[in-house]
């Protein structure tokens, strides 16, 4: 049936009063509901309803704080790539030795990634009824892609410093995280086995931060 002429369907959002303040507790309670029933059935798999009631607030609640699905779905992966890897971590920090600054940053990426949530929403993204959405992009410009940016940053800011030499830094960064990954992460997507021993993890990491540094330093004069 075609709505009547001046009502609002069923599934638009409402539009929040202006100016109204936000209950940060509401807000915190969708975005984990959100994060939970995402992980669980998909993003085409759950309903904004399903979020409210997981949250237990109101679906005209959800709305109000987030606009619609997707807009959720952005801050979901945005709130956990931050959790993990918080702004904190790419400061340029000259007191701290670049090989020990650099080996923080793997850990928390490698730990970030091949945890149980992180392999699930990686395999979600690579559905076929997912890939033939925007969602890929849109989680590839709120998670990865925002995460490169801040470590191009780190890399410019050591450059500076005479600590490296680094042509391009975004090309740099895409590098490092993908070096870090390495064959363990192929392999939990795939589900070939559980994540290795936490020595063969660290030894890993310490192998790609040092491939890295051999890379990118400083060339003679």
């Amino acid at each position: 049936m075609t709505p009547a002429s001046g009502s609002a369907r069923s599934d638009e959002a409402p539009r929040p009063a202006p100016g109204r303040p936000k209950d940060l507790n509401k807000r915190a309670a969708i975005l984990e509901a959100a994060k939970r029933l995402f992980l669980r059935h998909g993003v085409d798999g759950v309903s904004m309803d399903q979020i409210a009631g997981e949250a237990g607030v109101s679906k005209l609640t959800v709305y109000s704080h987030y606009g619609d699905k997707e807009s959720l779905f952005v801050a979901a992966v945005r709130a956990h790539c931050d959790q993990q890897l918080p702004d904190a971590l790419f400061d340029a920090s000259p007191e701290t030795p670049l090989p020990d600054r650099l080996l923080v940053i793997a850990r928390a990426f490698f730990g970030m990634v091949s945890t149980p949530e992180a392999i699930a929403g990686h395999r979600i993204m690579c559905a076929p009824q997912v890939t033939e959405s925007a969602l890929p992009q849109m989680f590839w410009d709120a998670g990865p892609r925002r995460i490169q940016e801040s470590f191009a940053g780190l890399l410019q800011r050591r450059q500076a410093l005479g600590q490296l030499d680094v042509p391009d830094p975004e090309r740099a960064a895409s590098q490092f995280f993908n070096l870090v990954k390495g064959d363990a992460h192929a392999l939990l997507v795939f589900g070939c086995g559980a994540c290795a021993a936490p020595e063969s993890v660290e030894a890993h990491l310490q192998a790609s931060v040092d491939m890295f540094l051999r890379a990118y330093a400083p060339r003679p004069s």
